[in-house]
């Protein structure tokens, strides 16, 4: 038997296996209690054979900051929380419910008070906000609230409570040079900086009793320049371990590094276990660990080689609830990928519910189901095998219609390839693995290097035509224009970049681009029309800020505000700040967006029964937009 699959218990707390699901936060009812839609995601993870699920956030009290998400702060808010835990012990999954301060200088929905915090530090997302320093009877007041918050999640019925002290957020900024310079019994040495959470502890510890499990998530390392350090977070491991507590969970990085905390794309998978690790060397307690670790192999191993004793999913169970059941069962090739894209993230910080790229039915597990067949037969031809069409493809198969998908190409997955292939973005290649199999398992006839064409997809006489074939590059009307090529040419490996190379064009796909090129050339030079590069890319602050850091690292020039005029066999020309300017360069790449690949659209609107354009297709946009209009444009199929 795996070790993921031990029984093992944290406290008194009995579980069935080592596979966690990470606290993330979640919307709710208008008084903060958790929704309807929020327990039914809760619970489909239970049913996909997670072990413990750990609850996001629940604030303790909203006097001093508005509620980011979900709340327990009164009798009234058990009901609902109750509901969450029972359904889930339904399946045999144990509940942890995180219960939390507050965010402090991380308070991120209103831009005009000033939020508390341990000292006056900044405001992390509005820098042009001082903090306000907590007063120390309102400190003594949020303990109380959290000792009173547990006694509720234990009310609840719950299995365990996690205290939030991680990740930049109020109680980490307690921990924190960088963020407390108090001078009273909260500030300076390290007991006293972390003198509120053990206080928290204490408060906990009094309204559960004593065989009630305690967790606490902190962050032993920033990884920030003047953040905190490996050797600072050892020593709170061990002051936190002293406290009482049943378990520690370990998390990296603050929202100054939020890629290191919530992985993207772009981190390494594993990226901190070595922190992990160190702690498990250094405690007696449980220890769970995090950190991109959705690959089961590589599960396995770091629970056998005792680098922690928990695997923490966090995205990857957006993606596919079932991760659980299907390493269990052995059919690790029908697992969805998280691919870092971290739209859920992005939706969550903009007001939404959490959506998934992936996974269509995330959030909605009731309502996006797909009706039952019914005997219901329909024919239905797929053109373009990208995320889009695969998608459509899939969605449809599972329905029990009979399913044509039409490739130009010798291969499914579109322009997820050049997505994927630069060595840093691998991630999205397991995405066309996975539906390049569902398509073929699920009995889709694929034919590959076929175009269609009017007459042929009027001949078929199908039910539902979808197209989805995709965009192509946009080659801007630059004077000499003919001497570059689209990035696709170079990401796809069609072309081989020079020494000296300049990429026409500072958005994800640009950067990407010149960040791969760079591996092989001496010298990569972005050129942008806008001042900064990623100006208008719509992804998640950490999925940016990992990018940034990559361009960096790799020492890859950026020249903004300049608008290219004219290619030559040795360089560009371009125009910045009313100036005439030149570089030289072997190798010019555009990277200036995508246009719509949709020719047969206007031929077959009034020649067939039902014709539905998704993904690039219709607008150039995101893989999550392509899967959900996929799967939607089929699911609601009468």
């Amino acid at each position: 038997m795996l070790k993921l699959f031990e029984r093992t218990q944290i406290g008194k707390m009995k579980l069935k296996n080592r596979i966690v699901m990470g606290p993330m936060g979640t919307t709710g009812e208008s008084d903060g209690s958790y929704c309807t839609e929020g327990i039914r995601y809760f619970e489909e993870r239970a049913k996909g054979g997670t072990g413990l699920i750990i609850t996001g956030a629940n604030v303790v009290t909203t006097k001093y900051e508005p509620r980011p998400c979900t709340e327990l702060s009164n009798f009234h808010h058990v009901e609902r929380l109750n509901m969450l835990v029972e359904r889930c012990h339904h399946y045999g999954a144990k509940v942890c419910v995180q219960i939390s301060p507050g965010l402090g200088r991380q308070q991120f929905t209103d831009p005009f008070t000033p939020p508390y915090s341990s000292s006056d530090c900044n405001a992390f997302w509005f820098p042009n906000l001082k903090c306000k320093p907590f007063k120390k009877e309102e400190i003594k007041d949020l303990v109380e609230k959290i000792g009173f918050s547990a006694s509720l999640a234990k009310m609840a019925g719950a299995d365990a409570v996690e205290l939030h002290a991680y990740g930049g957020y109020l109680l980490d900024q307690f921990h924190s040079k960088q963020w407390n310079n108090r001078t009273d019994e909260y500030g300076g040495e390290l007991k006293n900086r972390m003198r509120f959470t053990l206080e928290c502890i204490e408060s906990i510890r009094k309204n559960v009793g004593p065989k009630f499990p305690i967790l606490v998530k902190f962050t032993p390392v920033h990884r920030v320049e003047g953040g905190r350090e490996l050797e600072e977070g050892l020593e709170m491991a061990k002051i936190l371990e002293a406290a009482n507590i049943d378990a520690l969970h370990v998390d990296v990085g603050c929202y100054e590094a939020w890629n290191k905390a919530i992985s993207t794309v772009y981190e390494k998978e594993g990226h901190q276990m070595d922190v992990v690790e160190a702690v498990k060397k250094l405690v007696s307690v449980p220890v769970l660990g995090q950190g991109k670790m959705f690959d089961p192999e590589k599960a396995e191993k770091a629970v056998a080689e005792g680098k922690t004793d928990y695997i923490v999913l966090g995205h990857q169970m957006l993606a596919d609830p079932d991760w659980a059941n299907k390493v269990k069962s052995g059919d690790t090739m029908d697992i969805v990928p998280c691919i870092g894209c971290n739209e859920c993230l992005l939706a969550g910080f903009s007001g939404k519910h959490y959506y998934c790229a992936v996974n269509p039915l995330c959030y909605a597990e009731d309502s996006f189901q797909l009706p039952v067949a019914d005997g219901l037969k329909k024919s239905i031809l797929v053109i373009g095998g990208g995320p889009g069409g695969m998608s459509a493809a899939i969605t449809a198969a599972k329905r029990g219609f009979d399913v044509e998908l039409w490739e130009k190409s010798s291969r499914l997955g579109g322009n997820l390839w050049a997505a994927g292939l630069p060595t840093f973005k691998h991630d999205v290649l397991k995405l066309i693995t996975y539906m390049e199999r569902q398509v073929l398992k699920l009995g889709v006839t694929v034919k590959l290097n076929k175009e269609a064409t009017e007459q042929e997809v009027v001949a078929g006489k199908f039910d539902k035509v979808v197209l989805a074939a995709g965009s192509l590059p946009v080659m801007p009307p630059i004077e000499g224009i003919e001497l570059a090529a689209p990035s696709n040419d170079y990401l796809l490996g069609l072309k081989k970049p020079g020494k000296k190379v300049i990429v026409i064009g500072g958005g994800l796909v640009g950067c990407e681009t010149a960040a791969y090129m760079k591996e092989t050339a001496d010298e990569v030079t972005i050129v942008e029309m806008l001042e900064d590069i990623l100006a208008i890319s719509e992804h998640c602050l950490n999925n940016d800020q990992a990018l940034r850091a990559i361009i960096k690292e790799r020492n890859i020039g950026v020249v903004g505000n300049a608008k290219v005029t004219k290619i030559t066999s040795t360089g560009i020309e371009y125009t910045k700040d009313g100036q005439e300017c030149s570089l030289d360069c072997d190798t010019v790449i555009i990277a200036a967006g995508y246009r719509s690949n949709n020719p047969l659209e206007k031929a077959l609107e009034d020649k067939v029964e039902d014709l539905t354009v998704v993904g690039d297709a219709l607008a150039p946009r995101k893989i999550l937009t392509a899967v959900h209009e996929g799967y939607h444009t089929i699911r609601v199929m009468k």
